[in-house]
């Protein structure tokens, strides 16, 4: 007999992650080095999905990354991430970045990444993962949108 397939929340998956930004993560104009951010953006994800899927979860691609607004040295850099959509074995995950000034009272949102990641056993194989349900309109709107972003990464 086929055990019910589990589904959880969005905001079950919700990760905040707070970076300060010091001297060696800054390149020579003193601004946050685009790889630095990568790697934040890339462990927030990952925290995302585990919690999701309740499993070491592996990246499987990262989207586009725009860089809006640099991101200088004695920022604070809050990274928020969910899963945006589950399918049988991987997720979409959303990442929003923003940076903050506490010198000058500014908090600008700075970057939003999107990445696949997929659920694997203790064999790093894939697994199956939970079914995700979107509950606010915002949840629903990036609920739909994952689909058509996976169409497009499935047809290129």
């Amino acid at each position: 007999m086929n055990e019910p397939v589990k589904k959880k929340k969005v905001a079950d998956s919700v990760i905040t992650m707070t970076e300060l930004v010091l001297p060696h993560h800054t390149n020579q104009l003193g601004n946050l080095l685009g790889g630095q951010l990568m790697h934040w953006i890339d462990i927030c994800a990952a925290l995302a999905s585990a919690k999701h899927s309740q499993r070491v979860c592996v990246t499987a691609s990262v989207d586009r990354i725009d860089f809006h607004f640099p991101i200088k040295l004695g920022n604070v850099v809050t990274l928020i991430s969910s899963v945006n959509r589950a399918f049988k074995t991987s997720m979409e995950v959303g990442v929003k970045v923003f940076a903050e000034s506490h010198q000058s009272g500014t908090r600008i949102h700075s970057n939003t990444a999107y990445l696949t990641f997929v659920s694997v056993d203790e064999n790093g194989r894939p697994v199956n993962t939970f079914e995700i349900v979107p509950e606010t309109d915002d949840e629903k709107r990036r609920f739909e949108e994952a689909l058509q972003r996976r169409k497009n990464r499935l047809a290129s």
